[in-house]
């Protein structure tokens, strides 16, 4: 798509981000149209809804933006390498009442289940370290999700 895209009158802004999943995302503008292009697979699509689609229809409406909430963590997570991760978990509570947010043990772009099972995304920040259970962590929870906004 991005070379197709060099060929017409799109002002490409950029091509690629450091993110896992979704790491082929294009942003550029048609006129004064801006034009947001998602990775074409299905898992990439999703996260790139919550964490970059929506987020750009609520500040062209003038909306605020949704910002991230905090839970605790439900696992370990080893460290974190160069791209920022958002990680497919579900969300519960503890005996104290607090949210926990446990991601899948797998997170390969092709699972598409996981991502029908999740209600909320974690981010790990590029370079993260490893990360205990019990850890606060952001969370993007979906709206569908159980978590409140």
């Amino acid at each position: 798509v991005a070379q197709v895209m060099a060929g017409t009158d799109v002002a490409l802004n950029f091509y690629k981000v450091a993110s896992r999943p979704g790491k082929p995302l294009i942003f550029g503008r048609i006129g004064e149209t801006p034009l947001l292009g998602l990775p074409g697979n299905p898992v990439s699509v999703g996260v790139g809804l919550v964490v970059y689609v929506q987020p750009a229809i609520q500040a062209l409406l003038g909306l605020p933006a949704v910002e991230p909430s905090t839970a605790l963590l439900g696992r370990d997570l080893p460290a974190n390498d160069t791209r920022q991760e958002f990680m497919r978990a579900t969300l519960s509570r503890d005996r104290d009442g607090n949210w926990v947010a446990t991601p899948f043990d797998r997170q390969d772009s092709a699972m598409l289940a996981a991502l029908a099972r999740a209600d909320a995304l974690v981010i790990r920040p590029a370079e993260a370290p490893v990360a205990r259970r019990g850890d606060p962590v952001r969370i993007l929870p979906f709206p569908t999700g159980p978590f409140p906004y």
